[in-house]
């Protein structure tokens, strides 16, 4: 169980500031802390005290020595009365700004990051379509890394699930289906709805090790040896100590050769009756339950331990059939961790690899869990080359990927990731394998402060051939105090290759003044999904007491990408400005992404932060709330919408529908997994079960599973006509029907979820999804009456499709009109200029698009008509220059479609070779991608 300690301020009527106690939530035993181990942190605090309450003016160093170090008696979080704060000082805010708005340096990530990804793409592409089978795992682990590297979690799942189809061995199978399985967490609900609905996810399941290593019933155990005409007996006793076992000669000479030479060959025991195996390790059951197997070919209800004593005999005399039979019914034995810790042994010593390979997929099918178990980490780190060709097979380096990713996920500096490290750097087989491997190991041990260390395992990684390390030596060179040093290495890289953002960025931390600002500008030119520059910028401004500059800044990148330390950081300014409404907003969006987030660098929890800022901000009643949340889904601020949600969800209101509403703003944020765990939040608060059965056909819906998303919207139905039943079924099935009838079914689901009692942000979104289908349909005026309907009901959007109607309609002119509207409207609108840059003539569509760049760098689009219009203009390599600043960041099928397009039409066959192969590692099934590869392929040949 968690246990949360709220650190406790107690401020004197002196003024002075002491630590007056540790308040232990739900502890089972009481809990003593010394204070010293918490003076910096108390120092902190004081500071964004001093902040929230600027009317008492107290000397924290004299606070912090005055401590009263012995009082014992919890206290409440540091209340603060509500409303009655004066404004800050310029003295006051200015040391509060220093203490707050701390921008750590970026860190050095332990990801493969190829100077060139899509050449790197090409190559696994290319060597997949001529290599063996047994090679091809391997290739899409390396593609892994790369989309690892980019951040794309879709493509990165994608290749490992590609790397388990090809498989070569039952080993890899496991290795990557537990791999995927890690990558599921959180996501069990799924997996159980899609067995309710009668559907198995194979990466879910077990792999079936026997049916991977099938018995071969064809073993030839031994070579006839002629007997020399001797006549011994049709039986044989073997003796154990005073027991006799009476074996048929025959059945048991068949069991090995060892055995046949024994009995039926030219060795002395051939001529004997009665032969003494007392001193070969089995017992009198163990030779009898042999006996019964050569008779049978069966060990059925034979006890583990005795099933362990014969493996070692059958291993021991070559008996194979039976090693096989005994090895399989020891594995189909194996449940536990326990199990598979003590049968690994046995299976390693006697070389079984049906068992070994079972316990392995006990094991890894509980990462990470298992992980907390030192025997677990031992059992992989000691043992040898051998030994782990026998657990593993050929998959040695795929397990130690998937250990050390699990455990730098766990704790990236602990001894367990460094040594699962140094373990993969032991059996890298190449050199991509072995940058990877030197390049994460230096990564952790910069972060264990082993820096000689780590500088000789980046500089590996660089002469091995990747770029990316050199930020790793800079960075050593730095903590040496050799910022100089620092700067030059990365100078002479950027000055020697294409440079990328990260480049910059780098050499921003070792400059100074303009030299820095300007770096980091180019970083951002160069990556905007960079975070740490617009981090930099907004401190500084705000430092330089530009406050409006610096909101602009920070708001730029939360724009389009939600993150939590740039929303931490504009909490801080928020507070630093006193406007607490603002603050909260943010530290609740914060809470809703990451409910256990820690701000003031890892010190103080976000939830007790966002108590101390309630108290300054005035309470909504359940009313105000929905009122205010109107407001916010009209203007398009969804931010605002999720702060709302969440203090609507800490009322008595019911919290089903709450957490369903909060997980389609995440979605619409871009934050899956955040939105998945809502939804989940939102099935179990269901109060009812046809209300339970919508969440779970939504939870389907959003994980690609449509057939079963429509199965659950009619139990639904059946039970209860409802809005949210329908409007599932009407989504659903639009998506997994390709009938052309399928649009009048689902516009009779849509009229019959509007006919249904719901609130009118959710009837907005239904009449503009009609109204969309109407469009589609060729029915305009029934769209556009759809449109208007959700208009007057606030649902901002709908403007969108009005507009698509007067287009459809040869009016651009009121279709670029309507989009103003919403542009005017809404507080995300990127997309909004996006759509309206169709709907102007070229100059005006330019400057949308430039916006549209400008607020969201992501959006492919406007590069893609960019180059269009240069290449329409002649000018190709502008045009190919345009597409390559997109796909320096952005991993885009379309981008380098059109940028491979654009090289066949000038005659580079090889530049469109490459970004064919790299745009179908993206997605290896796109009809046109396919096409123009086979067009570009056979102009090489």
């Amino acid at each position: 169980m968690l246990r949360t300690l709220h650190l406790v301020l107690q401020i004197e009527d002196t003024g002075k500031i002491s630590l007056s106690g540790i308040l232990c939530a739900d502890l089972d035993e009481p809990a003593t802390i010394l204070v010293e181990a918490y003076s910096a942190i108390i120092v902190e605090i004081w500071d964004l005290f001093c902040l929230l309450c600027p009317m008492r003016t107290f000397s924290t160093a004299e606070s912090c020595k005055e401590a009263h170090h012995n009082a014992l008696n919890p206290q409440s979080w540091l209340q603060v009365e509500r409303g009655k704060l004066p404004k800050l000082s310029s003295q006051s805010s200015s040391a509060s700004i220093e203490s707050l708005i701390k921008i750590p340096q970026p860190p050095i990530l332990p990801f493969f990051k190829p100077l060139d990804y899509v050449e790197v793409l090409a190559q696994i592409h290319e060597e997949l379509e001529s290599c063996p089978l047994q090679e091809q795992s391997n290739l899409f682990l390396l593609q892994y890394q790369v989309f690892r590297g980019l951040g794309d979690v879709k493509l990165m799942r994608r290749s490992l699930l590609s790397a388990w189809q090809r498989a070569n061995t039952v080993h890899e199978k496991i290795i990557f289906g537990a791999w995927l399985k890690y990558g599921k967490q959180g996501e069990e609900l799924v997996a159980q709805l899609v067995t309710a609905c009668g559907k198995c996810e194979k990466e879910f399941g077990p792999t079936d090790v026997e049916c991977h290593i099938p018995f071969d019933k064809d073993i030839s155990s031994h070579d006839r040896v002629l007997m020399n005409g001797n006549n011994a007996s049709q039986y044989v006793i073997f003796t154990i100590g005073d027991e006799k076992i009476v074996c048929d000669r025959q059945k048991i000479s068949e069991l090995s050769a060892p055995f046949h030479a024994m009995l039926k060959g030219c060795f002395r025991e051939s001529l004997f009756e009665t032969i003494d195996l007392s001193e070969n390790n089995i017992s009198p059951s163990g030779m009898r339950t042999i006996n019964y197997f050569s008779l049978t070919g069966s060990l059925h209800d034979v006890p583990p331990n005795l099933l362990v004593e014969i493996l070692a005999f059958a291993n021991k005399y070559c008996c194979e059939k039976l090693k096989q039979a005994c090895g399989r019914r020891l594995a189909s034995l194996v449940s536990s961790n326990q199990d598979a810790l003590e049968l690994m042994e046995y299976a390693v010593d006697q070389n079984s690899d049906v068992l070994a390979a079972s316990c392995l997929q006990v094991l890894l099918r509980d990462i990470p869990n298992c992980l907390s178990d030192s025997r677990v980490v031992e059992l992989f780190i000691h043992a040898n080359k051998q030994q782990l060709a026998v657990m593993v097979g050929p998959g040695i380096f795929a397990l130690f990927c998937f250990l050390s990713e699990v455990s730098m996920n766990l704790n990236s500096s602990s001894d367990t990731t460094a040594h699962f490290l140094e373990r993969l750097v032991d059996f890298a087989e190449n050199d991509k394998q072995r940058l990877l491997a030197f390049h994460q190991l230096g990564c952790v041990r910069l972060s264990r402060k082993e820096y000689d260390e780590a500088y000789c395992l980046f500089d590996m990684a660089l002469n091995a051939g990747h770029i990316y390390s050199v930020a790793g030596l800079a960075r050593l060179d730095s903590i040496k105090s050799e910022k100089l040093l620092s700067y030059e290495k990365i100078s002479s890289v950027i000055s020697s290759v294409n440079p990328h953002g990260w480049m910059y960025q780098e050499r921003s931390l070792y400059g100074e003044g303009d030299l820095r600002w300007k770096d980091l500008e180019k970083a951002t030119e160069r990556d905007p999904t960079l975070v740490y520059p617009y981090m930099y910028r907004t401190a500084s401004l705000m430092r330089a007491g530009n406050v409006q500059g610096a909101l602009a800044e920070i708001n730029r990148i939360i724009g389009f990408r939600l993150s939590l330390e740039c929303l931490e950081l504009r909490f801080f300014i928020y507070l630093a400005l006193e406007d607490y409404k603002a603050a909260l907003r943010d530290v609740q969006a914060i809470l809703t992404l990451c409910p256990s987030y820690k701000m003031f660098e890892g010190r103080v929890a976000a939830c007790q932060l966002c108590t101390l800022v309630r108290e300054h901000v005035e309470h909504w009643t359940t009313a105000d709330c929905w009122a205010q949340l109107y407001d916010c889904w009209s203007s398009v601020d969804d931010i605002e919408s999720l702060s709302v949600i969440y203090q609507m969800l800490e009322s008595d209101a019911a919290k089903g529908v709450l957490y369903f509403r909060q997980s389609l703003l995440l979605l619409r944020l871009n934050c899956p997994e955040a939105a998945m765990r809502s939804l989940q939040l939102a099935w179990q608060h269901a109060p009812s079960e046809h209300e339970r059965l919508v969440y779970e056909g939504w939870i389907l819906y959003d994980t690609g599973h449509y057939e079963e998303g429509l199965q659950k919207a009619e139990e639904s139905i059946s039970i209860k006509r409802s809005f949210e039943a329908y409007f599932l079924k009407a989504y659903a099935l639009a998506d997994s029907c390709v009938d052309s009838l399928c649009s009048l079914t689902v516009i009779s689901l849509l009229e019959d979820a509007l006919r249904c009692p719901s609130d009118n942000l959710r009837k907005g979104q239904a009449l503009n999804n009609l109204g969309s289908v109407y469009v589609d349909c060729g029915k305009l005026d029934l769209a556009e009456d759809c449109y208007i309907k959700a208009l007057k009901i606030q649902h901002t959007r709908a403007h969108q499709g009005l507009a698509r109607v007067h287009f459809l309609k040869n009016d651009k002119v009121a279709a670029y009109k309507e989009m103003t509207y919403l542009i005017e409207k809404a507080r995300n609108n990127a997309s909004a200029y996006e759509k309206r840059s169709e709907y102007g003539d070229r100059e005006l569509t330019k400057a949308d698009l430039e916006m549209v760049t400008r607020l969201d760098p992501l959006r492919v689009y406007p590069y893609r008509y960019r180059a269009a219009v240069l290449m329409d203009n002649h000018k190709e390599e502008e045009a190919i220059a345009e597409l390559s600043r997109a796909i320096a960041f952005k991993a885009d099928l379309h981008l380098l479609h059109l940028r491979a397009a654009f090289h066949e039409h000038k005659g580079d066959v090889f530049g469109a070779l490459r970004d064919c192969r790299a745009a179908l590692s993206v997605d290896p099934n796109h009809q046109k991608m396919l096409e123009l590869h086979c067009r570009v392929n056979s102009h090489e040949l």
